[in-house]
């Protein structure tokens, strides 16, 4: 396995936007019951409705356990309809496999009529929450050598980063948008705690090849992330983004989105221009168990000509669906019953991760020491 030797920045690449044109969907057919408590059956049965979906447009490369567990998916996605040419399963041992945060982040380059595509490998740490993290935090770098990608993987200070796919969104045309919540914070769920502010953008702009960083406060109630940006503000075209919005003042998560959409006034764009902010509505509060759930409609996902949006048996699901609708005018954008998903405290884009068009770069020139030794990691 080729490792890069510089940040991917430096290289030429950038993390691509969601909608650029996509390779594959990786998910991880869910195992672990911890996370669904008494739900882990419908749950799988809502992955093979999402990935019938997924299959319809584009391959779908599915992380499975064991060969158990491959056979089981293999026949609900076969009882569902799924089109299995356009499944394919990679057998990797997971923790819990939300491949949004610990699965590949990919970056791309166009160069000589080609687009190249290389994986940035962040630490994964489990939000800084779990203590079981051993095998999500090796899969990225399993399924590299498994495609042949070569690898990034980010330092700063000495020490890896620490970065999850749920905490940035990009617009493909240098800008990151995150939340101080989940990449500043020091004490509750810290990623970065040796990382100021600033040394955190360099990294951003090192390994995504962003020029700017938008910042928002806080996420959503009930997202055990501590900030995800994906539950609370989406790019959906490089100048417009989506940003969740409450009217009942009485609700856990008025305050926090006032400030959010007072934050998003002063954003601009690398040329200096206004991004539009479209508001994107709330379901009302859903617990299970006395426990609040981090149900959102920004948690969607995009795909080739299709947009996944979790519903939540809410009256806010057709105001959603009409709104992500007039923002994807080219897709089909498509309800996922996501009631029970989100009882995992995560739903579409949270389990879902795109890998970008494009090959595997090719092994950059290879410097030498003056001794003529290649100073090109590979294994």
């Amino acid at each position: 396995m080729q490792l890069l030797d510089a940040a991917p920045a430096a290289l030429g690449f950038r993390h691509p936007a969601e909608w650029e044109p996509q390779a594959a969907t990786w998910l991880a057919f869910p195992h672990n019951r911890t996370d669904y408590p008494g739900k882990l059956r419908p749950v799988q049965w809502a992955y093979g409705e999402i990935i019938r979906k997924l299959a319809d447009r584009q391959p779908v490369h599915v992380v499975v356990q064991d060969t158990t567990l491959q056979a089981q998916a293999r026949n609900m996605l076969r009882r569902v309809g799924a089109n299995l040419a356009q499944v394919r399963f990679f057998r990797v041992p997971t923790n819990r496999g939300w491949l949004r945060d610990a699965g590949p982040i990919f970056v791309v380059r166009d160069r000589d009529g080609a687009r190249e595509a290389a994986i940035c490998k962040f630490r994964f740490n489990a939000w800084a929450k779990y203590p079981d993290f051993r095998l999500d935090d090796e899969l990225a770098l399993r399924l590299a050598k498994q495609l042949g990608f070569p690898v990034f993987v980010p330092h700063a200070k000495g020490q890896p980063v620490v970065l999850e796919g749920g905490a940035i969104d990009v617009n493909g045309q240098g800008v990151v948008m995150t939340t101080e919540e989940c990449l500043l914070d020091t004490v509750t769920q810290p990623r970065n705690p040796h990382l100021s502010r600033a040394e955190v953008e360099a990294v951003l702009r090192d390994t995504l090849g962003v020029s700017t960083v938008w910042w928002l406060g806080k996420g959503i109630a009930g997202d055990d992330t501590h900030g995800h940006v994906d539950d609370l503000a989406r790019f959906v075209n490089p100048t417009t983004l989506v940003l969740c919005d409450e009217t009942d003042a009485s609700d856990a998560n008025y305050a926090a989105l006032k400030e959010n959409h007072e934050r998003a006034q002063d954003f601009r764009l690398p040329d200096g221009s206004r991004p539009e902010v479209i508001r994107l509505p709330m379901p009302r509060p859903l617990v299970f168990a006395g426990q609040r759930l981090p149900a959102s409609y920004a948690n969607f996902y995009i795909a080739n000509g299709l947009v996944l949006v979790p519903t939540f048996n809410d009256p806010n699901d057709r105001v959603a669906l009409g709104l992500l609708g007039e923002c994807f005018p080219n897709r089909t954008v498509c309800g996922i019953h996501a009631v029970d998903l989100v009882w995992g405290l995560g739903t579409l884009h949270c389990l879902t991760h795109e890998q970008p068009a494009g090959v595997p770069a090719a092994p950059e020139p290879a410097p030498t020491s003056p001794q003529g030794a290649s100073l090109v990691k590979t294994d």
